[in-house]
């Protein structure tokens, strides 16, 4: 990752919630737009890198089989542990994107607050791991702040479009606001399908 442990770790050091995350109405408005974003009502498997304190890892606990939730500062792993310790199917490991990547497929990958951590090179090298660690018909869902913030190397609609520039990933649903964008492609083929289209409404 381009910003690494040491960017991370003196902001946990200050506060252990330095985005307020578990707090901010505007963090829990933007979490119930991702969960409500997602096409089908469950999962296999998930994967979460960024997991940060774990307030969106719980949300997806209760739409899936299996997650992994990943992240690379121990004061962050620790809180999402302790919010998901009731859900037998969630697993907290260290690791931080695109350098790890874990082994398996999925049919879900959820980038939430992460891309614009990534300068170019790190940034397209997530793009393929996230691509191939899909299944087909896999969904990728990104959620990123659209306000600058001169410390990071890249800014939300940069990570989005080069998403969108996949050949591999077409669109299922957007949300543009000005504060964040919110995006889920597919892993194609198969060809992506509407909810309505999947249900026979049309």
């Amino acid at each position: 990752m381009t910003l690494g442990p040491d960017f991370f770790r003196p902001l946990y050091a200050v506060d252990p919630d330095p985005w307020s995350l578990a707090s901010r109405w505007y963090e829990q408005r933007k979490y119930a737009l991702t969960m409500a974003s997602l096409t089908r009502p469950r999962y296999r498997h998930v994967f979460e890198p960024g997991c940060s304190v774990g307030v969106l890892t719980e949300h997806l606990a209760a739409r899936c089989d299996r997650l992994l939730a990943w992240d690379l500062d121990p004061t962050a792993r620790a809180q999402a542990g302790d919010r998901v310790r009731t859900w037998p199917n969630v697993t907290v490991h260290e690791g931080q994107v695109p350098a790890d990547w874990p082994v398996g497929r999925f049919d879900l990958v959820v980038l939430s607050e992460i891309g614009y951590y990534l300068g170019p090179d790190d940034l397209g090298l997530l793009v393929e791991r996230a691509h191939d660690s899909l299944e087909p018909g896999g969904e990728l869902v990104l959620a990123h702040w659209r306000h600058e913030v001169p410390d990071y190397p890249g800014e939300a609609d940069t990570v989005h479009a080069a998403f969108a520039a996949h050949q591999g990933l077409r669109a299922l649903a957007e949300h543009l606001e000005e504060d964040f964008r919110l995006d889920v492609l597919t892993r194609t083929p198969p060809a992506p399908q509407s909810v309505a289209a999947r249900e026979g409404l049309c």
